[in-house]
């Protein structure tokens, strides 16, 4: 497969810094609103952006993750077994504005069984979802997301591959696409 660079160290970053301003927009102090990062790289990303709106509004952003493998609709249908990882919710949704954090948007399946798996934790006041690269012409739902770092074009046959520096040694976005 031919990889192409979508975004390099310097627009990522740039990019984080672009959402994390919109949110402050919306969110102004996050008294009553909390980021979730979806397994596994929202986390890296859930994390990026709660240390950048730290720094911005000088206060505490709650923080958690969500692990979804057992609300997914393929559980169960693949060859190896799924195995979850973990979910770190340690304070209330009850009446919060949820904002659901994901490195990806490809079909949508993912953001549907995020809604299923955060309901368990309580009823939030509302739920919006934030991507730092969302895929078009390939949603099979109609789940749509609140905050874009990047929209590209792309077919079903290639790939978006994030790297994150704390796990790869350097923040990269590439597409790979068939040649």
């Amino acid at each position: 497969m031919k990889s192409t660079e979508i975004l390099n160290s310097l627009q990522v970053s740039l990019t984080i810094n672009r959402l994390c301003s919109q949110l402050i927009e919306n969110h102004h102090d996050f008294s009553e609103s909390v980021l979730i990062g979806l397994q596994p790289n929202g986390i890296f990303f859930s994390n990026r952006l709660k240390n950048c709106l730290e720094d911005s509004i000088h206060k505490k952003v709650l923080t958690g993750s969500l692990d979804i493998t057992f609300f997914r609709d393929d559980f169960g249908r693949k060859e190896k077994p799924l195995i979850p990882s973990v979910t770190n919710i340690d304070f209330s949704i009850e009446n919060k504005k949820v904002i659901l954090i994901d490195d990806v948007f490809f079909t949508g399946r993912t953001v549907r069984s995020a809604l299923d798996a955060v309901m368990t934790f309580g009823r939030p006041k509302s739920v919006e979802f934030l991507t730092l690269i969302e895929r078009r012409f390939v949603q099979n739902l109609p789940i749509r997301a609140d905050y874009i770092g990047k929209s590209i074009d792309t077919i079903k046959e290639e790939k978006v591959t994030v790297l994150w520096e704390e796990e790869h040694g350097k923040d990269q976005i590439l597409l790979y696409s068939p040649i």
